[in-house]
């Protein structure tokens, strides 16, 4: 048995729009989610996020939005822990209640201060980023978020709650605004200010109504990405744009820029007035931190701070202490402790800040929400910090491995995590994980396998790595041989030495690897360079483009039979790779995700438009569509132990289940999680999620598992 920790935590899942089970997955009917690691130019961009393709195909109703939760005693997000985190909120009146938003429309909920995390609620579509979350100081059960829509990031809400999460509403009079900002006013927290792409709105009745204050016909006060409310003078608002930043004195009847002492055309990523003195105002921007001493009419930009940090997302001043702030940026968190004179490097610069919370009762305490790593926590004024993820799994799991030496071992590999990604194993179940990635220098890994001595294979966004048994680092296994013909070969006299007809020409293979195919005779893998074999267990490789096509996503064998693809062709090949041949698939795949070999030689195709299927070495298809969607199949899996063929989709939850080869199809058990494959794993379903990690099924749940994933042998 697993540890009870296996089958124990709690997740939410979603009711909403006449009770449908998950509109989560409701308005995402059709994704692939790729995330990567890069600098935005633009605060247009979510750092944290970036969509490949994605597609949503039923528009929200708006007042009626409703979002009710149920605990799902189903499955359970086991992990790893971690992930990208957009934004965090406190109870004014509890510190240690603390909510954490992501960028993915997931809300996760804190009880003790951050150190443990349970999902809360799922606000919208996952391609909403909940950038803001205020909590009435008044009444901290009325809970306000903020949010963007990442496909259409001319959409957006703002959500809220009246019985501290447990029920959500999107409120009618800012629905479909991208809303980048949102504060409470601190006089009186019925008083809500938004910034959005199309202007600056007010309610003055806890979000029942709103108002535009700021003025239509000015086109430059647009593209709001932060607001701020004077704690003193109700009427005067603050708003950063992506072209410096605006002040209104008298509630939006008249606005005016306030650039004096600031670099033009300056994105103004957050502004901040000093609780106590509400003359001194703190403005980030992509050309520094300014910090003015009259109320913005004139700015003096802050030195300390180097020219490669100052995309400065949040600065958050310490309750206690005016003179403490906290700078977060893209290349780590910075403080001041003398009001911006000096600034000191508080993290290193690989952690990227969207964050800051610093706890009113301890000012000790602090809590960075960070991309890739999470929460990170300090109590000791930001000297040194930990993660403090535990509960919280926002990571996107590329492939799942069971070791096939030690029963209670669980390998996953993660992407866009970097130096807190890779690869992570468990031995009881997801309640501790431990990263086993040395050596593979932040690359995301999309593929996993065990060789037969037990050691591990990774395909990576930049080659193949080994991991020998028994070791704790990773090794390149990136040697490509090709044999070419020698520009001096001859034919040599009798008795004279002949030149050599051939040359072995190394290289090193430097290409994304998204399928490695191991067998007894030889190794294979899938890669944007082509399709490469090893003989020699992974010392060397040969191969290349296969006829003029590089971008290999899956290869598959059955003894003679060899099934590559592309993510829009389909090869075959009928003499183990010596002579290939393209399938007749039709021309409107856009994506295909995987192929599948069956024992008895069936080939399955999984693709955004489906499941197509050959039986006859790949001549000629079908378009599988008896009991099984007609699009979105994320993958599709040959189950030995069952003789079964197991499918899912990543725009449901629902494993799908073949015992005819992939002719006909019926519905299995519901994860309730979209799914981007399935392995058996002592006889439970164990999932791969875009960005809500590893999930298992339930042990009691009646449509049950068999133990051990089946795959291909030559």
């Amino acid at each position: 048995m697993w540890p009870a920790e296996f089958h124990t935590r709690p997740a939410l899942f979603v009711l909403s729009l006449g009770n449908l089970k998950r509109a989560y997955y409701a308005v995402n009917l059709s994704r692939e989610r790729i995330i990567f690691s890069l600098e935005a130019n633009s605060p247009m961009i979510s750092r944290a996020i970036r969509t490949i393709y994605c597609k949503s195909l039923i528009t929200l109703a708006i007042a009626m939005l409703s979002v009710t939760f149920l605990w799902a005693g189903q499955w359970t997000a086991l992990g790893p822990d971690g992930g990208d985190v957009r934004s965090l909120g406190f109870d004014p009146q509890n510190p240690d209640r603390i909510y954490l938003g992501t960028g993915t429309g997931t809300l996760f909920l804190s009880s003790d201060g951050g150190h443990n995390w349970s999902r809360l609620a799922h606000l919208g579509g996952d391609d909403n980023v909940l950038d803001h979350i205020a909590i009435d100081p008044q009444n901290p059960k009325h809970i306000y978020v903020s949010a963007w829509n990442v496909v259409n990031q001319q959409a957006g809400d703002v959500y809220r709650s009246h019985d501290g999460g447990n029920n959500w509403e999107a409120l009618p009079g800012v629905h479909g605004k991208s809303v980048r900002a949102l504060a409470i006013a601190p006089y009186d927290s019925k008083v809500l200010v938004v910034g959005a792409l199309d202007g600056v709105f007010r309610s003055k009745n806890g979000g029942n109504d709103w108002e535009r204050i700021s003025p239509v016909s000015l086109a430059e006060l647009k593209n709001v990405e932060s607001i701020a409310v004077d704690p003193k003078k109700p009427d005067v608002v603050y708003a950063g744009t992506w072209h410096l930043a605006w002040k209104t004195d008298d509630g939006g009847a008249n606005w005016h820029r306030i650039n004096k002492g600031m670099i033009d055309d300056s994105d103004v990523f957050s502004v901040i007035v000093d609780s106590t003195n509400p003359a001194v105002v703190y403005a980030s921007a992509c050309s520094g931190i300014y910090r003015s001493e009259t109320a913005g009419d004139l700015f003096r930009k802050l030195q300390g701070i180097p020219f490669s940090a100052r995309r400065t997302r949040v600065l958050k001043q310490d309750p206690k202490d005016p003179a403490t702030v906290y700078a977060g940026t893209t290349e780590g968190l910075w403080k001041t402790i003398d009001g911006g004179k000096t600034w000191k490097h508080a993290t290193n610069s690989e952690v990227v800040v969207n964050d800051v919370l610093v706890d009113p009762r301890n000012s000790n305490r602090v809590l960075l929400a960070t991309d890739r790593g999470g929460i990170l926590a300090s109590d000791d004024g930001a000297q040194t910090f930990a993660a403090s993820n535990h509960g919280y799994t926002h990571r996107y799991v590329s492939s799942i491995l069971a070791d096939q030496n030690d029963p209670n071992n669980i390998l996953v590999g993660v992407v866009n995590d970097r130096e807190f990604g890779g690869v992570f194993s468990t031995r009881n179940g997801g309640q501790n994980w431990q990263q086993k990635s040395a050596g593979l220098g932040g690359r995301d890994v999309f593929a996993l396998q065990q060789v037969s001595n037990g050691g591990l294979i990774a395909g990576t966004n930049k080659g193949i790595f080994l991991l020998d048994r028994n070791a704790s680092q990773w090794r390149p296994s990136n040697t490509i041989v090709i044999l070419k013909p020698a520009l001096n070969a001859t034919k040599g006299k009798k008795g004279a030495k002949k030149a050599p007809a051939s040359v072995a020409v190394r290289s090193t293979l430097d290409a994304r690897v998204s399928d490695i195919e191991i067998t007894p005779k030889r190794w294979r893998a899938a890669t944007s360079s082509g399709l490469f074999t090893s003989s020699d267990q992974g010392k060397t490789w040969t191969g290349g483009p296969v006829m003029g096509k590089t971008d290999f996503v899956a290869v598959e064998s059955k003894g003679e039979l060899v099934v590559a693809a592309t993510r829009t062709n389909v090869l075959y090949s009928s003499n183990n790779g010596a002579t290939w041949q393209q399938a007749p698939l039709s021309s409107y795949i856009t994506a295909i995700h995987g192929v599948t070999l069956t024992p008895e030689g069936e080939i399955l195709v999984a693709s955004r438009e489906g499941a197509f299927r050959s039986s006859d070495s790949g001549a000629s298809w079908e378009h599988v569509v008896n009991g099984i969607p007609d699009k979105n199949i994320s993958s599709i899996a040959y189950d030995l132990s069952k003789k079964r063929l197991l499918a899912t989709s990543i725009a449901s939850g629902v494993i799908f289940e073949s015992k005819d080869g992939g002719r006909s199809w019926h519905r299995g058990p519901d994860s309730g999680y979209p799914l981007r494959r399935v392995s058996v794993v002592r006889g439970r379903f164990v999932g791969a999620t875009p960005f809500d990690g590893l999930i298992v099924q339930p042990e009691n749940e009646a449509a049950s598992a068999s133990a051990g994933l089946g795959g291909s042998s030559e």
